[in-house]
C-alpha cells in the first residue's frame, strides 16, 4: 500500500500583501556560534529592509540588548553583504548573566523601547530561546516598572505594548525538538566526514584504529549520523548507552573485522556518551579499552523568520521556524524547549528507550546497527541492485545500505555492473557484507553505471533473470533509471521473469526525477557549486568591480542554479522553466549596475546549461561585458563535472543510506505478500515503484502514476517545489517581485509519537 501524499493548501496568499512599515526588528545570535547564522542573519536583515520595516543589528547578543548604545545599530541592505560566506556570526554572540536577572532584562527592554524595536528575532539554542520567551511574557509588567520609574512615558508603553518573538535554531548539535536540522549542523558534519576522509589513507596504511570524539553534550546526533556517513564500526552516544560488557563485544567486533582482513577501524564517541549507569564514556576511556583489548552536517530560515513575525498579533504565542524535509514550518517555541528538556529528564532517570524516541532519530540508530552488524536470517529470494545514469555522489552508500540491509532480512544479493547494459551482458554477481565496506563515502559508482535503456536488451535481461533467479530489482540512478523501469514494465505481458517487484531510488545531480523532491547526489552539486562561487568571489577581494557568469550542470532542469544561486547570494539566475528574453537580460544588466555604484563590489550570475540554445554563456558574458564597461568588468566560469565528482556530502550519504534501507524493506514486504498468495507481481499495481521524498514524507509511488506527470521531452517534472523559492533570490538581490507564501511555515504543534519497535525502521 502506497503513501498518502501531503499535498500543499490551495489557498493562495502573496507575500507584497505584507507590510513591515512602522515596525522594528531586531536580530541577534546567542549562545555558541553556528556555521549559517549569517546567512540567517542576512536574509532577516535583507527581508525585513524590503517590506519596509526599520532592522536592527543587537550585537554580542543579549549582552548587547542590556548594553544597549552602539550594541544596538541599524542594518542597511550593504551591511550584510559578503556574510554568507563567512563562518561563526559576524554580530557577535555572548554568554549573557546580567539577562538571566530581572535588572537586566528591564534594561534590555528600555533600550528597545528607545529604538522602538517589538520584533525580535533570535538565533540561539533552547536556552537562548526559552530567555527570549521569558523577556515576551514579562514585556507588559517591565513596561509597567519603565512607567513608573519615569523612564518611559504612558504613550509609550501603549504604543509598544506587545513584544513579538520568533526564533530560528543555531545549534551545531541539533539538540533542538522540532526540526530535523539546526543552523550549523550541515556544516558540523561536513567538518567531521572531512576529518575521517582525511585519515583513513594513514588508518588503512598502518593498520589503525582510530577514536574519534564530535561535540554533543547531551545529544548525540553529530555522531550518530557521521558514523552512518562514514560507515564507522562503532558509535557511543548519551541517548542510547550500550549494554554492560560493551567494551569486549567492541572488541570482538573489531577483532572479527581484523580477521576478516579489514584494515581500518573507526570509533566515534558523542562527548557526553555514557553507559547504562550514567556514567561518562570518554574517548579516553575507549582509546585505553582499545589499546588494552585489540592494540591497535539558512537563507530560508531568515525569510521564514520575518514572515511570521509580520503576521504574528498581540495574541501570538513565541514560535520558532524550524525545517522539516524539505519544507519550512512553525511551531510554538516553548512546546519544542520542553520536549528538548523532557530529552535530558528521560536520560536523568535512565529511560533511555523514551529518550531516543522523545529525540525522534531512533531510526538512525536502528539503521546504524543493522549496516554495522551481519544478521543471517535464511530466506529463498535473490535481489539484484543496479545503478542507472550518470554517476551521483551517495550512489555508493545507497548500494550498501541495500546490500546489508537485504542480507540481514534474510536475502541474498546480486550486484549489476554497468546498468542495464551489463544485465544483459550477465556482468553478474553475488555481493557479500564485507564486499560493500568503506564504501559510504566513495564518489561516483563502484558498481559502474551507464545510460543505456533496456528496451533492446528486453530478451537477454529477462535470459539474466531466469538463469540467476532474480526475484527483485532494485535500481538507483536518475532520468534513466525511471525510464528502464518503464520499459521492463511494459514488457511484462511478454516476459514472465520480468513480473517481480522493481523499486526506483533516484540519484542524480540534477533533481530532475518526478516522483521525489530530492535526489542522491544533488545536495553534493549544490555543496560544490556553492564553495565555487565563495572562492570565486572572495578571488575579486579588493580589485575592482566584477560579476561572474557561472554555468551549471542540470540539462534542462534548473534546480542546481536556482538552489545555489539562492545559496551563494546570486543576482540572477537563468533558467529553462522559467523563460527569459534579451529584454531580461538587460534589466538585470542594468541593476547590477546600479548596485556597483555603491558599495557592492561582486556580482554572481548563474545559468543552467539548456536554459536557453541562443542565450548561451558567452553570449550572456560577452553581453554582460560590453553594457557593463566603466563600471564593472566580466569573467565566465563553466563548473562541468567537479559538481558530479567528490566524496559526497554527509546529507547524501545519509538520505542514500535511509532511503535505499527503506527501499529493501519495501522488496521484502512485497516479496512475502505475492509469494505467500502464490500470486504474480503484475496483479499489484504498485509492484514497480519509486520511492522519493515528497512534501515532507518518504512515499512509495507506481510508476505508471508518474507518466503524467513527466515532461518526457525535456526530462523534467511538470511541477517542480523549487520554483516557488526563486522570487526569494530575487528579493534578496535587490529586486522587486511576486512571491507566494500561502504554504510558508503553517503553524503545528509538537507531538510526541510513541512507535512500536517494529515500526521503528518503517517510519525512516
Amino acid at each position: 500500500q502506497t503513501n498518502t501524499l501531503l499535498a500543499p493548501p490551495n489557498n493562495k496568499k502573496f507575500f507584497e500583501n505584507l507590510t513591515g512599515a512602522g515596525k522594528a526588528i531586531a536580530v541577534l545570535t546567542s549562545g555558541g556560534d553556528a556555521q549559517g547564522m549569517n546567512a540567517a542573519v542576512r536574509a532577516v536583515v535583507r527581508m525585513g529592509i524590503y517590506v519596509g520595516a526599520k532592522v536592527y543589528f543587537v550585537h554580542e547578543g543579549y549582552q548587547g540588548m542590556v548594553d544597549g548604545g552602539d550594541n544596538i545599530k541599524e542594518a542597511t541592505w550593504e551591511s550584510v553583504s559578503s556574510m554568507l560566506q563567512m563562518g561563526g556570526t559576524v554580530i557577535g554572540s555572548a554568554r549573557c548573566k546580567d539577562f538571566r536577572t530581572h535588572e537586566g532584562r528591564l534594561k534590555a527592554a528600555h533600550n528597545l523601547v528607545q529604538k522602538g524595536i517589538t520584533n525580535l528575532c533570535v538565533v540561539g539554542g533552547d536556552g537562548s530561546l526559552t530567555g527570549a520567551n521569558l523577556f515576551r511574557e514579562e514585556w507588559s509588567g517591565l513596561l509597567a516598572e519603565l512607567v513608573q520609574q519615569g523612564l518611559i512615558d504612558e504613550e509609550a508603553a501603549q504604543k509598544y505594548s506587545a513584544l513579538h518573538i520568533v526564533g530560528m535554531v543555531g545549534s551545531i548539535d541539533n539538540d533542538f525538538c522540532g526540526t530535523d536540522m539546526t543552523i550549523g549542523t550541515d556544516s558540523a558534519l561536513h567538518r567531521i566526514i572531512e576529518v575521517v576522509d582525511a585519515i583513513m589513507t594513514t588508518a588503512q596504511s598502518h593498520q589503525r584504529t582510530f577514536v574519534l570524539e564530535v561535540m554533543g553534550r547531551h545529544c548525540g546526533y553529530l555522531a550518530l549520523v557521521s558514523a552512518l556517513a562514514c560507515g564507522a564500526d562503532w558509535v557511543l552516544i548519551p541517548e542510547m548507552p550500550p549494554e554492560d560488557g560493551w567494551e569486549e563485544k567492541m572488541c570482538q567486533k573489531l577483532s572479527a573485522k581484523r580477521a576478516g582482513m579489514k584494515r581500518l577501524n573507526i570509533i566515534i564517541v558523542a562527548e557526553g556518551a555514557i553507559d547504562r549507569n550514567n556514567k561518562a564514556i570518554t574517548s579516553e576511556h575507549v582509546k585505553n579499552v582499545m589499546l588494552f583489548c585489540v592494540c591497535c552536517q539558512a537563507s530560508r530560515m531568515g525569510v521564514e523568520a520575518v514572515l511570521a513575525l509580520l503576521e504574528t498579533t498581540a495574541n501570538t504565542a513565541a514560535y520558532v521556524v524550524s525545517l522539516c524535509g524539505n519544507q519550512s514550518v512553525r511551531l510554538p517555541l516553548m512546546e519544542c524547549v520542553q520536549m528538548t528538556q523532557e530529552v535530558q529528564k528521560a536520560m536523568d532517570e535512565k529511560r533511555f528507550e523514551e529518550a531516543v524516541r522523545l529525540r525522534g532519530r531512533c531510526v538512525s540508530y536502528v539503521l546504524f546497527v543493522t549496516c554495522g552488524v551481519a544478521n543471517y536470517f535464511l530466506s529463498d529470494f535473490n535481489v539484484a541492485v543496479l545503478n542507472v545514469g550518470a554517476p551521483a555522489a551517495g550512489m555508493n552508500a545507497a548500494v550498501r545500505s541495500a546490500v546489508r540491509v537485504g542480507i540481514s532480512e534474510g536475502h541474498k544479493m546480486f550486484a549489476v555492473s554497468d546498468g542495464f547494459e551489463g544485465f544483459s551482458k550477465g556482468q553478474i554477481r553475488e555481493i557479500k557484507w564485507a564486499d560493500v565496506g568503506g564504501w559510504t563515502g566513495q564518489g561516483g559508482s563502484l558498481l559502474g553505471t551507464k545510460r543505456t535503456l533496456p528496451a533492446k536488451h528486453i530478451d537477454k535481461i529477462a535470459e539474466q533473470m531466469r538463469k540467476y533467479n532474480i526475484n527483485a530489482l532494485l535500481v538507483i540512478g536518475g532520468f534513466e533509471a525511471l525510464l528502464g523501469i518503464m520499459e521492463l514494465l511494459a514488457a511484462r505481458g511478454t516476459y514472465d521473469e520480468l513480473c517481480v517487484p522493481m523499486v526506483m531510488v533516484p540519484a542524480t545531480v540534477s533533481n530532475n526525477v518526478p516522483g521525489s523532491d530530492l535526489s542522491i547526489g544533488a545536495d553534493t552539486a549544490l555543496n560544490a557549486i556553492t564553495d565555487t562561487c565563495d572562492r570565486i568571489k572572495q578571488s575579486a577581494s579588493g580589485t575592482k568591480h566584477r560579476v561572474f557568469i557561472i554555468e551549471t550542470m542540470g540539462g534542462y532542469c534548473g534546480y542546481l542554479a536556482s538552489v545555489g544561486g539562492l545559496a551563494a547570494g546570486a543576482d540572477a539566475a537563468y533558467i529553462f522553466e522559467e523563460p527569459f528574453d534579451i529584454r531580461d537580460l538587460q534589466s538585470n544588466v542594468e541593476h547590477l549596475t546600479e548596485k556597483m555604484k555603491t558599495s557592492i563590489q561582486r556580482g554572481l550570475v548563474l545559468r543552467n546549461e539548456n536554459s536557453n540554445e541562443n542565450y548561451t554563456t558567452d553570449f550572456i558574458y560577452q553581453l554582460y561585458s560590453e553594457e557593463g564597461k566603466g563600471v564593472f568588468d566580466c569573467r565566465k566560469n563553466v563548473l562541468g563535472h567537479m559538481q558530479q565528482g567528490g566524496a559526497p556530502s554527509p546529507f547524501d550519504r545519509n538520505f542514500g543510506t535511509k532511503i535505499a534501507a527503506k527501499a529493501m524493506q519495501w522488496i521484502t514486504k512485497k516479496l512475502n505478500e505475492s509469494y505467500r498468495k502464490g500470486m504474480k507481481s503484475t496483479v499489484m499495481q504498485d509492484s514497480a515503484c519509486l520511492l522519493g521524498m515528497r512534501w515532507r514524507a518518504m512515499v512509495f509511488q507506481p510508476v505508471v502514476q508518474l507518466k503524467d506527470k513527466t515532461d518526457f521531452v525535456h526530462r523534467i517534472p511538470n511541477e517542480q517545489w523549487w520554483l516557488k523559492l526563486r522570487p526569494l533570490m530575487k528579493i534578496l538581490a535587490k529586486y522587486k517581485t511576486s512571491y507566494d507564501v500561502s504554504d510558508s511555515g503553517q503553524l503545528e504543534h509538537v507531538v510526541l509519537n510513541r512507535p512500536k519497535e517494529s515500526e521503528a525502521m518503517a517510519a525512516i
